[in-house]
């Protein structure tokens, strides 16, 4: 498993470094030194760290689905012309953009400061790293 340095950890988590040392201090978060003496988190305990404790905004719409995929979010922009339209959302620190019609955007209302729920199901998802991490 990688070593995460804690500014890292932080970005990936959306909080600030200090919000991470508080977690390590508190004992919520398991961290050690590496052998440069800097203070570091396992990947692994990241992750499970991260998974426990995510907390997404409550979903307005009320709505079952079997999509699992659904980040809540405010609509920043809509570009709309005649027939299609290209909403962007802003969910957490993730840009959403949906492209659909026109008049699938008025009858949602969609419009800058909406909140709104972006749901994706997909057959295919990318998974990247970067290089030379394993």
């Amino acid at each position: 498993m990688p070593d995460i340095r804690i500014k890292d950890a932080a970005v990936l988590l959306g909080v600030s470094d200090d919000t991470v040392r508080r977690w390590i201090d508190s004992g919520s978060l398991p961290s050690y030194k590496d052998g440069t003496g800097r203070k570091v988190i396992d990947g692994r305990a990241l992750a499970d760290f991260a998974r426990d404790h995510a907390s997404p905004p409550p979903d307005p719409s009320g709505v079952g689905s079997s999509a699992r995929n659904r980040l809540v979010g405010l609509v920043t922009k809509v570009t709309a012309d005649r027939v299609m339209s290209e909403v962007q959302m802003q969910c957490g620190p993730f840009t959403v953009v949906s492209l659909m019609s026109t008049e699938s955007v008025r009858q949602l209302g969609l419009e800058p400061g909406v909140v709104a729920v972006a749901v994706v199901k997909a057959t295919t998802v990318i998974v990247e790293t970067p290089s030379g991490v394993s």
